[in-house]
C-alpha cells in the first residue's frame, strides 16, 4: 500500500483541494462539509448537491486519486465505517443493549419506509407485474440473492419470472423478450452499469420496468416507469453493514404481498404445490 493509500478520503481531498478545478472544487467542499451525507448519495445526487455535473464529480474523483466516484465513495464509507465499527467495544457493560438497539433501528427503519414508499407506485407495479407473460429480475453482484428470492417467490404465485445468476445472461434474455414481458430491477446504488444496461435494452424493447432502489435519483431511477424506494433516508451504509439487503427484500415483500388476493391464489394451485413438496420436510 501506497502512503496516499493509507491516507483517509478526507486527508486526501484537503491536500489536493487547491490544485483541482473550480467546479471540481464545490464537491470537496460538499464533502468535506458533509462527509456523513455523501457516503449515502450515487453520483447523481451528489451532484445534484454540489450544483455540477455528473461528469465533473468523476473528474474530481480521479484528480484526488481514485479510480472513479465508487471507488471514493466505497474508500469514505469505509474511513466512516471503522470510525463507528471500533466505537464500540463488544466486551463493554453496555454490549447487550447495543446488540438491542440493533434490531431496534432496523425496525424502526422498515416503519419508515413503510410511511414514505409510494403505494400508487406499489400497486400499480402489482398491477404490471400480475399480468406479465414473463417478470425479468435483474441484479447483480451481492444483489443477486434478493434477484433470485424474488424470482422464486413469483414463480410460486404463477407469475413467471426469470432472474439469471450473470448479468450478461439477464442481458441475453432481455434481448429474446416478447411483448407483455415486464423487467423488475433490483439495484441498491442504482448505479450498477450492467443493470444500467439491461435497462437500456428493456427500454428500446417497449418494456415496462420495475426498480426496487435505495436512490430516488440514479440512472435506474430515471430509467424505470415505477420507482419502489427501499430506503428511509436515515439508514448510514456504512463499509461494514453496506452488504445488508434488508431494505430491498422488505420492498420486495411488500410488492408481493400486493399481488397475493384470492384470484391469484386460485391461479397458482399453491395447495398443491405445498403437497408434492410436503415429503421433503419431516
Amino acid at each position: 500500500m501506497t502512503a496516499d493509500q493509507e491516507k483517509s478520503v478526507i486527508e486526501r481531498i484537503s491536500e489536493r483541494k487547491a490544485d483541482i478545478f473550480k467546479a471540481e472544487q464545490k464537491v470537496a467542499d460538499f464533502i468535506l462539509a458533509n462527509p456523513e451525507d455523501a457516503v449515502q448519495l450515487n453520483v447523481s445526487e451528489i451532484a445534484r448537491a454540489s450544483e455540477v455535473s455528473e461528469a465533473t464529480v468523476i473528474r474530481f474523483c480521479k484528480h484526488v486519486g481514485f479510480r472513479g466516484y465508487n471507488h471514493m465513495r466505497i474508500s469514505l464509507s469505509r474511513d466512516l465505517g471503522r470510525r463507528y465499527y471500533f466505537a464500540v467495544d463488544p466486551t463493554s457493560a453496555s454490549a447487550d443493549s447495543e446488540f438491542q438497539n440493533f434490531f431496534k433501528v432496523i425496525a424502526a427503519n422498515m416503519l419508515k419506509i413503510g410511511d414514505t414508499i409510494d403505494r400508487q407506485a406499489l400497486q400499480d407495479a402489482a398491477e404490471v407485474i400480475r399480468g406479465a407473460a414473463l417478470v425479468h429480475v435483474v441484479a447483480v453482484g451481492n444483489t443477486n440473492p434478493v434477484a433470485q428470492y424474488m424470482s422464486y417467490r413469483l414463480n410460486r404465485l404463477n407469475v413467471r419470472s426469470f432472474a439469471g445468476f450473470s448479468p450478461e445472461y439477464s442481458l441475453m434474455q432481455i434481448h429474446l423478450s416478447q411483448p407483455g414481458d415486464v423487467i423488475l430491477a433490483i439495484s441498491q446504488s442504482g448505479c450498477s452499469r450492467q443493470v444500467v444496461n439491461a435497462l437500456t435494452l428493456g427500454k428500446e424493447r417497449g418494456l415496462p420496468i420495475v426498480a426496487i432502489t435505495a436512490h430516488r435519483y440514479s440512472p435506474v431511477s430515471n430509467l424505470c416507469d415505477y420507482l419502489l424506494l427501499a430506503s428511509s433516508g436515515d439508514d448510514h451504509q456504512y463499509y461494514f453493514k453496506s452488504y445488508s439487503h434488508l431494505n430491498e427484500m422488505a420492498v420486495g415483500d411488500a410488492l408481493l404481498s400486493c399481488l397475493i388476493n384470492q384470484e391469484t391464489l386460485n391461479r397458482s394451485e399453491n395447495d398443491k404445490i405445498e403437497l408434492n413438496m410436503a415429503d421433503s420436510k419431516l
